[in-house]
């Protein structure tokens, strides 16, 4: 049984979403994500911001084996990530 805390969490939710890429500053989040606006507000003037994970929790929950490179090939630490099976497992009996 794998404990995660509450960034993981947040970690891997956002790996379900879809699949994560290094950006600056060492953070990690989808592929060409922007600011987007809120879907029931029709002036559009509340941003939605952009949720990322920390290098930190991608490499804990790498090595938890929840989360898995994308490309076996590449260097993991700047390979894009995916969420495996058990990391989906762990979020449908948690949360």
């Amino acid at each position: 049984m794998v404990t995660l805390t509450p960034p993981q969490i947040r970690g891997l939710k956002l790996a379900r979403d879809g699949d994560l890429y290094l950006q600056e500053s060492k953070k990690w989040t989808h592929l060409n994500a922007t600011i987007t606006f809120a879907k029931a507000d029709r002036f559009q003037e509340r941003p939605i911001k952009i949720k990322f994970a920390t290098t930190a929790t991608v490499g804990e929950l790498r090595s938890s084996g929840l989360l898995k490179t994308l490309d076996a090939n590449a260097d993991p630490d700047i390979s894009p990530h995916g969420i495996t099976m058990a990391g989906k497992m762990w979020l449908l009996k948690h949360k």
